[in-house]
């Protein structure tokens, strides 16, 4: 962890990470974290991407419709833009962000900020996720939520897609995807 002095009081700054597949309970875990840090009377400011419009314009909102007031950005530099006097970041749907976001986090960790970042790790296909491989990597804390497979219902860890649409970005809910294990996954992708 990195220590900043700042008027006479040592910060330490870190990077969490919270990655799962669709349906995981991502977004609800940092809603969580983030609602904790402001009872704890941290200063919290939270960004998504601005492309996530499914369930709100600007609020980052979980399936179960959770929600917290965020600022929508278009890129990840624009994050270190608007930190400022703050003691935590959040920052959800991170695979949508631009590569740049891995030092982004670290830059922000290193100002003696806290970083909690959610995300799918795997896209559809069950490839590697946009920064959040980077993300992990240099994450001090990373936390793995799983799904229930909808098929099984064993661990859930890929999101699988029920549309043949096959780009890698799809914004979609149920009617898109479904959380399956590795088998029901392997099973339903042959």
């Amino acid at each position: 962890m990195f220590l900043e002095k700042q008027s006479g009081q040592i910060r330490t700054g870190w990077v969490e990470v919270i990655c799962g597949s669709m349906f995981s309970g991502k977004t609800e875990e940092l809603i969580r974290r983030l609602k904790r840090a402001q009872i704890a009377q941290q200063k919290v400011e939270i960004f998504k991407p601005k492309i996530d419009v499914r369930y709100h314009e600007t609020d980052v909102v979980s399936h179960d419709s959770n929600a917290i007031a965020s600022t929508p950005v278009e890129n990840s530099s624009n994050i270190l833009l608007l930190a400022n006097d703050v003691d935590v970041i959040g920052i959800d749907e991170a695979q949508f962000f631009d590569i740049g976001l891995s030092e982004v986090c670290n830059e922000l960790a290193n100002r003696g900020i806290r970083v909690v970042v959610a995300g799918l790790d795997m896209d559809f296909q069950g490839k590697p996720f946009g920064p959040i491989p980077g993300l992990m990597a240099a994450a001090e804390y990373v936390t793995k939520v799983h799904a229930i497979c909808v098929k099984c219902g064993s661990l859930a860890q890929y999101s699988h897609r029920v549309t043949s649409d096959e780009r890698q970005v799809l914004l979609g809910e149920k009617e898109s995807y479904q959380p399956l294990c590795r088998s029901c996954y392997n099973e339903a992708t042959k």
